[in-house]
């Protein structure tokens, strides 16, 4: 979903933007082809790149976490990130800047604790994935290349992902908070997230991990319902703990109950403008006018 949206807005300023993939469609194809199994990148198309976007993950939320599941989850950011920072470092013209994904799971469980980029990462299974993860970028880092670690939150689009997922939910009148509904959910807008890398990758300024989210966290009862209002629905029916965990596993504690009140303190700071900063207006937005 991210990696759509930004590659069309990137192509329509003019840039030339080529994918990196794990499929190979031919040698005639424009993509960069890496391979997982291998451990290699396709070299002659990766030299002389200007800048990296790295997005790549397996999705958290979409399956039970099994042990081969997990395996994945971890291999796919962790394993894959290094592949491509160490063929970021053999290059001769290396791109001048790496954008890594990572996200703020990286903070773990926090209650209402107030999280900015200098807070300390947490437990648990999704903490250790951000901590490695954002480790394996070293390769780029000891070469020169300006590397930005984008912590992201929940990426709002109707598009994809957690929103367009839930709505459904909520069309059919089923929605509601999960769990007691404390727990804060940090968000960004995907407009936001495009807005953010187009700057990033222009501000020399900027460097290291920053906190992809907007300015305004709110707990999972305001999600539900500012949703539910834009939605023009009841939020009455909800899940409890224990019918998340019998259900989920350990993926409920980690990714749905799991409270982190998450600043972009960076983002403040450097006078980034957000598009999108309270909720009810950025659900009303993006439900009834597919902004």
């Amino acid at each position: 979903m991210v990696g759509d949206y930004v590659r069309n807005k990137l192509k329509g300023e003019g840039h030339d933007v080529v994918r990196i993939v794990r499929r190979r469609r031919g040698d005639r194809a424009p993509d960069i082809y890496i391979s997982m199994r291998e451990g290699t990148v396709d070299m002659r198309k990766f030299e002389g790149q200007q800048a990296v976007i790295h997005l790549a993950g397996a999705p958290i939320v979409d399956k039970r976490w099994s042990k081969e599941r997990k395996e994945l989850i971890y291999d796919s950011r962790v394993k894959g990130t290094r592949i491509l920072c160490e063929a970021i470092a053999k290059v001769k013209r290396r791109p001048k800047i790496l954008l890594s994904a990572s996200a703020i799971g990286y903070y773990g469980d926090r209650g209402d604790e107030i999280l900015d980029e200098s807070s300390s990462s947490g437990d648990g299974f999704l903490a250790e994935v951000c901590r490695d993860w954002e480790a394996a970028v070293q390769p780029a880092v000891d070469v020169g290349v300006r590397v930005v670690l984008m912590r992201f939150g929940i990426i709002l689009s109707t598009e994809g992902g957690v929103l367009a997922r839930m709505m459904p939910v909520f069309n059919r009148g089923m929605g509601g908070k999960l769990g007691s509904g404390d727990q804060y959910m940090s968000w960004i807008s995907l407009q936001d997230v495009y807005y953010v890398i187009s700057d990033l990758l222009h501000d020399d300024r900027v460097e290291g991990p920053i906190n992809m989210v907007s300015p305004g966290p709110v707990t999972n009862t305001q999600f539900t319902k500012a949703l539910g209002k834009a939605m023009h629905r009841p939020t009455m029916m909800g899940a409890s703990e224990r019918m998340l965990r019998l259900a989920m596993g350990e993926m409920a504690d980690e990714a749905l109950l799991a409270s982190q009140k998450v600043i972009p303190k960076r983002l403040v700071d450097a006078d980034y403008d957000f598009r999108f900063k309270d909720i009810e207006k950025t659900l009303d937005h993006l439900v009834n006018y597919k902004l």
